[in-house]
Formats: C-alpha cells, sequence, structure tokens
C-alpha cells in the first residue's frame, strides 16, 4: 500500500510520463539524494560534473552553462549570480600576494573597483591603462603582471581595443587575459577566436534580455573554468538560483532575434544624431562614421542597442530638463531588454554633464527618434 505521504517523497512515482519538453524543465532543488553509499561516495569526489547539491552544480544551471559556452566558441562556462561576481572569480582565480594587474581605463566601474581598490588590502595592485593603445599596455607590463582586463567595447565612450595584438602580446609574457564581451553578446564577437583566455559577461543584460534577472558567467577552457569552480566558485558561493538560470536560458532563445533589432534600430539612431544639431559626436562603432568601424568591423559582425552621445551644450540644468522631458527613455543605470533607457552622466558626481548613454529598446523605432527630437529640442536655446 502507498499511503499520500509516501507518493510525495517517493521519485520512483511517475506523475506525467512526459518525454522531450519543448521549454527545458525546472530543477528548483536544494540537493539530491542517492540510491546507495558508493553513489553518494562519487558524487562527493567530483561536485563539478555530478549534482550533489545546487550550491555547486544544478541540472536547470548545468544547461545554461552548456549552451552559453557553445555560443561563445568556449570548452566550458560557468553561471554566477551576477556579472560582477563572475568578473570578480575571474581575476581572482588568476592573481595572488604581489601580483600585478592591468585593467582597462573603459572597464565597467565594478571592475575598476575590484582591480584598484578591493584587492589592494590583499597586496595586489593594479595599473589602469588605456587599452587603445598597445604601446601604453607593454609600457605597463612588469614581472609581475598576470592579468590583462579589458572590455570592448567599453560601456560608456564604446571604444573599441584590439583584441588580436593585446591577446598575442599576453600570451608572450605568459599573463591571463579577460574580456568583458557583454555588449557585443556572443552573437556578435567571440574574444576566445582571437587568443583571449577568458570571457566574461553580465546575464542581466542581452542574455537574459527581459530586465528581470541578475547574472553573469565566465566562459573559456575547461582547466581555466574548473579552476574557478574550485577556487572561488564553491568557497565563495556566487550561486546562481535554478529559476534565474531557467530565465536566462529562455531569454537565449530569442537573443539573436533581439539583438538584431536591437542593433538595427540603432543605426537609424545614430543617423539621426550625426545630422541633429544639439549633438557634438555620436560614440557607436559599428557606424560606418565611427573611428573604431574599421577594427570594429574587423571583430564584430553587428552591434547592440547601447550607445553615447555628446551634447554641444553643457548647461546642466538645460540637460537635465531635456532627460526629463523624455517619454520613450526610462531613466535607469542597466540596458539589454525590452525597454529604451537613457543614462545621464550628470547624474553622478564626476560625470561630463554633455554625455548621454542611451540604450535603444525593441519599441517602434520612429517613436524613439520622436523622443529624442523633442528632448532635444529643448537644447536648442543653449547650443
Amino acid at each position: 500500500m502507498m499511503y499520500p505521504e509516501d507518493i510525495l517523497t517517493d521519485d520512483t512515482y511517475d506523475f506525467l510520463n512526459i518525454e522531450r519538453p519543448v521549454a527545458a524543465p525546472l530543477y528548483q532543488t536544494s540537493l539530491f539524494t542517492f540510491p546507495t553509499v558508493q553513489s553518494l561516495r562519487e558524487a562527493l569526489g567530483d561536485e563539478r560534473s555530478t549534482h550533489l547539491y545546487s550550491r555547486g552544480n544544478n541540472p536547470t544551471v548545468e544547461q545554461v552553462e552548456k549552451r552559453l559556452a557553445m555560443l561563445e566558441g568556449g570548452e566550458c562556462a560557468k553561471l554566477f549570480s551576477s556579472g560582477v561576481a563572475a568578473i570578480a572569480s575571474a581575476i581572482l582565480s588568476n592573481v595572488k600576494q604581489g601580483d600585478h594587474i592591468i585593467c582597462s581605463t573603459d572597464a565597467y566601474t565594478w571592475a575598476k573597483y575590484i582591480s584598484g581598490t578591493y584587492l589592494k588590502r590583499f597586496g595586489i595592485t593594479v595599473t589602469f591603462v588605456d587599452t587603445t593603445n598597445l604601446e601604453a599596455v607593454e609600457q605597463a607590463i612588469t614581472k609581475q603582471t598576470k592579468v590583462i582586463y579589458l572590455e570592448s567595447p567599453g560601456t560608456l565612450m564604446l571604444r573599441v581595443q584590439d583584441l588580436r595584438k593585446l591577446a598575442a602580446l599576453a600570451r608572450t609574457h605568459g599573463i591571463t587575459t579577460i574580456v568583458d564581451n557583454t555588449w557585443a553578446t556572443p552573437i556578435y564577437q567571440n574574444p576566445l577566436q582571437f587568443g583571449i583566455d577568458l570571457v566574461v559577461h553580465s546575464a542581466s543584460k542581452y542574455i537574459g534580455g527581459h530586465s528581470d534577472i541578475i547574472g553573469g558567467v565566465v566562459v573559456g577552457s575547461k582547466e581555466r573554468v574548473d579552476h574557478i569552480f574550485k577556487t572561488e566558485f564553491l568557497p565563495i558561493g556566487h550561486v546562481p538560483d535554478p529559476f534565474q538560470a531557467w530565465l536566462i536560458q529562455r531569454g537565449m532563445r530569442t537573443l539573436h532575434v533581439r539583438l538584431d533589432y536591437h542593433y538595427q534600430s540603432a543605426l537609424k539612431v545614430c543617423d539621426f544624431l550625426y545630422d541633429h544639431s544639439a549633438v557634438e559626436q555620436v560614440y557607436y562603432p559599428m557606424h560606418p562614421k565611427s573611428p573604431y568601424y574599421a577594427l570594429a568591423s574587423s571583430q564584430m559582425s553587428g552591434g547592440s542597442g547601447l550607445l553615447s552621445v555628446r551634447l554641444k551644450s553643457s548647461n546642466r540644468d538645460k540637460i537635465e530638463q531635456a532627460v526629463d522631458a523624455m517619454k520613450m527613455f526610462r531613466l535607469g543605470v542597466s540596458w539589454g531588454g525590452y525597454e529604451s533607457l537613457v543614462f545621464p552622466t550628470l547624474a553622478t558626481k564626476e560625470g561630463d554633464p554633455s554625455i548621454l548613454r542611451l540604450h535603444i529598446g525593441l519599441e517602434h523605432t520612429q517613436t524613439i527618434l520622436e523622443d529624442l527630437d523633442h528632448a532635444f529640442s529643448l537644447l536648442k536655446e543653449t547650443v
């Protein structure tokens, strides 16, 4: 006889008998059980590739990692609870006391904080370098340099670094290269093909794509990713929730479609901005008028929806008024979702008031253009 209480715990009881679901199943569980002591013993000895406890490995998370690795052209991937957790783990796994890091001046603010402030307490030094200048990078290398951290394109001024040359330079000195590839995504750029060692992404942006998750990923060789798993991921516990991973996987299914629309719309917005009387400069590397277009096109097959613009006006009050007048562009710090966003650097203490970062969302492009034109018309008297 089977009691109702037993049905709830008996994993041999098949409720559904369903095979090959279209949507991947969600394993929202904290742990896994085993039929024998020997099978438990084996799992304890190999937490990286077995399912023992979801802090280490979970089937939903594992499937997302496999797909991200394939997209990026890497052997292996590790999903993290946030993009900054992925960045920190990639860096930490390659340095020890007394080591030196070269960090791009174009890097994400928190990547620079980790390199220049957080790691300082452990006796690790950093040099911030304009990594678009290969000579400057070479001059910054010391015998203690273990990591060159890059972001290409950078996500404010959208400057592009020559990843092939930087990877080759680092390799001659035995230095690990790490690149934040969030802007281009694995659809439009695969830095591992250029000799880069590790690629990081904020999955919160285009990979998730719906502004409803926080996540990060590191992609590279199996040896490097396994090392990160053992030395950083398991001990510190930057664990992605299975449901978070499931949502990331859902977003990935439409990544190529969404990104193409972002790209095409961004190009039209750039055309408009280049001709607008209120605009001094447009920053978008995949537009033919960009000074980075030739290099960007040699490394990327397309672009995303993130760009920046320098206004002719530097009147803080007028610029703030123009931004507040925007209807389609919401004020926010992130990007990569459906919605168009604006981030005025005047919202920060040190920011140049004339710089606006724009994320071109999936709304109708003409509506976006009309919104920008209306907002910028408020700047005419100060231009």
